[in-house]
């Protein structure tokens, strides 16, 4: 039986007789795609929860005696011409719009126009807002776009208030219709877009409100209206948005501070703003990364001077490798790697960093010399005793290095106390292969897979262990 059937359990309680606001969710878009494709699996696969669907099957002498839970059910029948007629029936219950909205995009002809008809003379500005999830996600199925062309001619007729109920829905496709719509048909002040650009979460909406915030500009004093609440918000998007907007409200130099953000997009437009201006934001970077303790240094200005930098700049970096704070020391890292010039010797201690953010990076730095580190020393701090980003950092190490070694870390590991770490451990385990170099017929190698057999079948166990000439 297929799993579709489950998401029949709101067709069942419908036949029922459980009004609707009991029978699913109603104000979720959703449940009403679920109960439409749910009402015809249970006909097919479990005819025998419905206990009235032969009086709706294959055609009911009269469906005027049905009632609303009824009626929905007919409305999702997988005979058209039952779908049509409940259609017409379906005007006396406003609650039945929904499946209304999704007859719209219905593959039969008659039942879709005449579906359209209705939704066009019942649709209004009071109930679009709440429909309009609905519709927009019926709208990305075929023959779906007249409901989304609708609500786009009901909304422009919307108060602010109105409207002001989609900038707020938790679905982010109902919040990017809304502001489109509001943007297209200037409904919103460059203010009001560039707030719903820094409080947003969606990444569309940020782009759509700050460009149009922006656009909307006639200059002068308009951006100081604008430009604070694009370089404070929390998204790197819209601070880079407002950072590149400060070369054309003739700011220039309010980017500077923004060449030190956490956000590499945000820095690289803040260096654009810096040198139109003629200023070189290398100097800057080399500047603030010549007081090695000063607890004030924001980490993204040691990752800047990588960025724009060169491989001489790299004795500015070493020195932060011991900074306090661990967001430097972890860019110092970074920024070291990136130059080219990560030395295996002096980034070692930083594998026993109580940050976790140093550590990770450190082992990335680490990972074309995995070879040349200790493995006895690795070894030791995958230790249960260390702390779990140590031991995260090891294994990626001994893993790196194949063979033997990685098979050793990585069976030693299943035992793990971390579920994350055993089955990274478990992973390597199983795409484990004898390194060329390493000499045939090791024992070890046999003891270790034997181990780790539940993580293999029979025969894939058998055939690992011939790869490495050990007997099975």
């Amino acid at each position: 039986m297929p799993e579709d059937v489950e998401d029949g359990a709101a067709a069942t309680r419908l036949a029922g007789g459980a009004p609707l606001h009991r029978a699913l969710d109603v104000a979720d878009p959703s449940a009403w795609l679920t109960l439409d494709a749910g009402v015809r699996e249970v006909a097919r696969y479990r005819p025998q929860f419905l206990p009235e669907w032969e009086h709706l099957a294959p055609l009911p002498a009269d469906l005027t005696q049905l009632d609303e839970p009824r009626l929905a059910l007919a409305l999702c029948h997988r005979d058209g011409r039952i779908r049509q007629e409940a259609l017409d029936l379906s005007v006396r219950y406003p609650g039945l719009l929904p499946l209304v909205v999704i007859r719209c995009a219905d593959w039969a002809g008659p039942v879709r126009e005449h579906a359209r008809q209705l939704l066009r003379e019942a649709l209004s500005v009071n109930s679009a807002p709440g429909l309009a999830p609905l519709i927009l996600r019926v709208g990305r199925r075929d023959r779906g776009a007249f409901g989304v062309d609708v609500l786009g001619e009901i909304l422009r007729r919307a108060s602010h208030a109105q409207l002001s109920v989609l900038f707020a829905n938790p679905d982010r496709v109902v919040r990017r219709f809304a502001y489109r719509l509001a943007i297209e048909d200037r409904l919103l002040g460059p203010a009001e877009l560039a707030r719903a650009a820094a409080t947003d979460h969606d990444t569309v909406v940020q782009d759509l409100c700050a460009t149009a915030a922006l656009t909307a500009l006639a200059g002068g004093d308009a951006y100081e209206g604008v430009l604070p609440l694009l370089l404070s918000a929390r998204n790197p998007r819209t601070r880079s948005a407002g950072v590149t907007a400060l070369r054309r409200a003739g700011r220039p130099e309010q980017a500077e501070p923004f060449l030190g953000d956490r956000s590499a997009l945000v820095r690289a437009c803040a260096r654009y703003v810096v040198r139109q201006h003629g200023g070189d934001p290398a100097a800057w970077y080399r500047e603030r990364c010549t007081a090695p303790h000063d607890p004030q240094l924001p980490p993204g200005a040691v990752i800047g001077l990588a960025e724009c930098g060169n491989r001489a700049d790299a004795w500015l970096l070493r020195p932060l490798l011991v900074h306090p704070e661990a967001g430097v020391r972890a860019r110092a890292v970074t920024g070291l790697r990136e130059l080219d010039c990560a030395d295996a010797k002096q980034l070692r201690p930083l594998l026993d960093d109580f940050a976790a953010a140093v550590v990770r990076e450190t082992a990335t730095a680490l990972l074309p010399s995995a070879k040349d580190l200790p493995a006895d020393w690795l070894w030791e701090r995958t230790s249960f005793q260390r702390p779990r980003h140590v031991r995260v950092g090891a294994f990626r190490l001994l893993d790196a290095r194949g063979g033997i070694v990685a098979l050793r870390t990585a069976v030693g590991l299943l035992e793990d106390p971390d579920v994350k770490l055993r089955t990274w451990a478990a992973q390597s385990v199983q795409r484990w292969y004898p390194a060329p170099d390493e000499p045939r017929g090791n024992a070890e190698v046999g003891e270790l897979l034997d181990r780790s057999r539940h993580l293999f079948s029979d025969h894939v166990l058998r055939r690992r262990k011939q790869e490495a000439g050990v007997d099975s």
